[in-house]
């Protein structure tokens, strides 16, 4: 037995017309910094990604539980006599990211290391100072 479908050629023009990306030709907005961070028994390790950047143009800051960081990548303005560039798709400017932490960070104890375009952060946690109890007279 077969059997019978019924065609729509609305159905089959409409059909991912939602789900495909559509250039508008305005400029591209800028990359969001992709991260993982994982937990130890004393210490949080951050892997960000950030190819392209040199280690010179990206600055980390702490606030308590906060991490911010932030990157510059510079555009080569290298054109060479008889060439013209017909597309440039590479996000040149400054990029930022910041999350925050499960615990406050030991500042004065986390380390950075920037290898093969990947920033790995060592944020030691702080200790937590106990609460105290005061005793009524």
């Amino acid at each position: 037995m077969s059997n019978v479908t019924r065609y729509d050629p609305l159905d089959d023009f409409f059909r991912g017309f939602f789900v495909r990306p559509v250039e508008f030709g305005s400029a591209a907005e800028a990359p969001a910094i992709k991260i993982d961070v994982k937990e130890q028994e004393k210490a949080f390790v951050v892997h960000a990604e950030m190819p392209g950047i040199k280690k010179e143009d990206i600055h980390v800051n702490i606030d308590g539980p906060v991490v911010s960081i932030t990157a510059e990548r510079k555009q080569e303005k290298e054109v060479k006599e008889g060439e013209r560039v017909l597309r440039t798709e590479r996000y040149f400017g400054k990029v930022s990211r910041s999350f925050q932490l499960g615990q406050d960070i030991d500042d004065g104890q986390a380390s950075a290391k920037f290898t093969d375009g990947v920033l790995e952060l060592t944020l030691p946690k702080k200790a937590a100072t106990q609460a105290k109890r005061l005793t009524i007279e």
